[in-house]
């Protein structure tokens, strides 16, 4: 564990657990921990970190939507409509982040070609 980052580390490591103890295929894990973050409303950044994960599955934003519209009338409809906009937000953030990475290798690439 990190010094720097002991709460992200202890984070990642209980879910690498619960990962290997689940016995769930990939898309069906994804799918219950989505319904379980809309259940507690979680923030934004819990969506990034599931959502990274989802990516390496084949779901679909149509599949994250039908898991918000089957436990909507158990959670509510507020936190199923907050779920949506976190997840929204979420998938924003990681676009940004993607941006502003690929910007900033294209300007050190750039930087590299001219002190050729």
């Amino acid at each position: 564990m990190s010094d720097e980052t002991p709460l992200i580390d202890t984070i990642a490591d209980m879910t690498a657990e619960s990962v290997v103890r689940a016995n769930l295929s990939p898309e069906v894990l994804m799918l219950v921990r989505l319904a379980a973050l809309a259940a507690v409303d979680a923030p934004a950044s819990s969506y990034v970190l599931n959502i990274a994960a989802a990516a390496d599955t084949e779901l679909t934003l149509e599949d994250a939507q039908s898991v918000l519209v089957a436990v909507a009338p158990i959670i509510g409809g507020p936190k199923a409509l907050s779920a949506g906009e976190k997840i929204t937000s979420a998938l924003g953030l990681m676009i940004a982040t993607a941006v502003q990475a690929e910007l900033e290798a294209e300007a050190q690439a750039g930087g590299a070609a001219d002190d050729t």
